[in-house]
């Protein structure tokens, strides 16, 4: 019998149907003549059976006492979901605080928080292989056929892979197994792709004190749809009966606002609220020091600040003053925070998402985000602008790849959202080196291995923002963080240099392990 440690349980996480070839069926179904409409509509029965296959029903998850704050949107839902689990781990009326966020970007325990931190390895072990073993004895018993998953033909069918989920699914019913087991009482749950038919949207009405739904952009169309409005309807899928709703008024998408209050209505919450661009702006924010950085986390954390009084409120909190209003929101809500929101604002911290440090080998401060949209990339360009602007550093590096979109449109809105920025010049970068995400250089690599770099690489030289900026084309993360860091020293009079990492989470990944910050394992 294999021996049931950390390294083994990741041996065997790996060996399920990865999200990437779950998102490819459905995009290979909208290529087919009429598509494949059961995709989606098998979504939930099949995540209700793999659940019940775990040894839960939906309603045991709000009978074990769980409570949680369900977010969903295309920009700012991590970063949500880290803020609101922040600020409830400031109060004892919250009980044992968890967080589930993804993608993970150094190790797969991130997106598993428990009070803070990620899971330890030994816990996850151990959770895993409870709930392998629930799998693996499901499928071997004589019920199994009637549920509609995956039987098996004898005892080792049994025991691998082809009877567990597929990887986000797995994992979800894992941070459910892991939460019950440990006696969570408040979590802060982000969905993976959507809402409607996301493995998260399993969580009953009972177990949710309110749902968010982030800014929304065009994104995972073969899942979604490809207008903001189909996207909308999606996102807002995780809306429940009796429980109120929360997202950011957007007065240049009325369409989208139309399908996000007929949502609410049609799924029963108690009240959608709004939050105005205008109060948000006016609102002086938390003040300096917050760790999750750049301009546009500030409608997030009045998004968060919004749920997390509600998930408060819900659990019997009283607060004082106009923060106990029961129609706080808008202004009464952003004015009159109490000392631990801010607090628990500040101290939010979610992997991959605007981390900087200084990195001791070159001095750099190297930013690290793994946006990956046209809106995303615009804010991170933003972000990094307004870092770079103090002392006009010698080497502004930009280190980039993303391997599945169109580099183009990408690359453009990174140089618009910096020359929004604060007063950035161009060139915004004085470097740009496009790699791909292997950590190390392969033996051989073949030309048409780094047609994507060389194709990113082309499309940036076309962009007026960046004329003037030196570009190269590298075969792995390593020699690209060693050509990062030798611009950096070789520019290193003055101020030190900037070094921007984006694109791709497997990017930030892979550049956060090999310069080592942070990393324990």
């Amino acid at each position: 019998m294999a021996s049931r440690t950390y390294d083994e349980a990741l041996r065997r996480l790996a060996q399920l149907q990865s999200n990437h070839a779950a998102v490819a069926a459905f995009g290979a179904a909208a290529k087919t003549p009429g598509g494949d409409p059961a995709l989606n509509a098998r979504a939930m029965p099949e995540t209700a059976a793999w659940l019940r296959r775990a040894g839960y029903a939906p309603a045991d998850l709000a009978a074990a006492g769980l409570r949680c704050v369900h977010v969903a949107g295309t920009k700012g839902k991590g970063s949500v979901t880290a803020l609101v689990a922040a600020v409830l781990a400031q109060y004892p009326a919250a009980g044992p605080v968890a967080a589930y966020t993804s993608p993970h970007v150094v190790t797969p325990r991130e997106r598993i928080m428990l009070q803070g931190r990620p899971i330890a390895p030994a816990k996850f072990a151990a959770y895993f292989f409870e709930l392998w073993d629930r799998f693996t004895a499901a499928a071997a018993s004589p019920e199994a056929a009637a549920d509609g998953l995956p039987t098996a033909r004898d005892a080792r069918d049994a025991a691998g892979p082809a009877t567990k989920p597929f990887y986000f699914r797995f994992l979800t019913i894992l941070a459910l197994h892991v939460f019950v087991r440990e006696g969570v009482r408040s979590a802060a749950v982000e969905t993976g792709i959507g809402g409607e038919y996301d493995p998260t949207n399993i969580l009953p009405p009972q177990a949710v004190t309110a749902a968010v739904v982030t800014q929304l952009g065009i994104d995972h169309v073969a899942m979604l749809g490809d207008t903001l409005e189909s996207i909308a309807w999606n996102k807002a899928g995780i809306f429940k009966s009796g429980v109120p709703a929360f997202t950011r008024r957007l007065e240049s998408s009325p369409g989208v606002m139309a399908v996000l209050r007929a949502r609410a209505a049609e799924k029963g919450a108690s009240a959608l609220v709004e939050l105005d661009d205008g109060d948000v702006d006016r609102w002086r924010g938390v003040g300096d020091g917050a760790r999750l950085q750049g301009p546009f986390q500030k409608h997030n954390m009045a998004l968060a600040a919004a749920a997390a009084r509600q998930h408060l409120v819900a659990l019997g909190h009283v607060f004082d003053g106009e923060f106990a209003r029961p129609d706080a929101s808008g202004p009464a809500l952003l004015q009159a925070l109490p000392a631990e929101f801010e607090r628990g604002l500040r101290a939010a911290t979610l992997r991959g998402r605007c981390e900087a440090f200084v990195d001791a080998d070159s001095g750099a401060e190297w930013l690290v985000d793994g946006a990956h949209t046209e809106d995303s990339l615009a804010g991170v360009g933003e972000w990094f602008a307004g870092r770079a602007a103090a002392g006009r550093p010698a080497a502004r590096v930009l280190v980039f790849n993303q391997q599945d979109r169109e580099p183009g449109p990408l690359l453009a809105a990174l140089l618009a959202g910096a020359a929004a920025g604060n007063g950035a010049a161009a060139p915004v970068f004085t470097h740009a080196i496009l790699t791909r995400n292997n950590e190390e250089l392969a033996e051989e690599l073949a030309e048409e291995d780094l047609a994507v770099q060389r194709r990113a690489c082309e499309a940036l030289r076309a962009l007026p923002g960046a004329a003037g900026t030196e570009t190269r084309v590298v075969g792995a993360v390593r020699p690209a963080v060693e050509l990062a860091r030798s611009i950096a020293r070789q520019a290193a009079q003055g101020t030190p240099g900037k070094v921007l990492v984006t694109g791709s989470f497997h990017l930030a990944g892979a550049v956060l392990r090999t310069v080592g910050h942070d990393v324990e394992e």
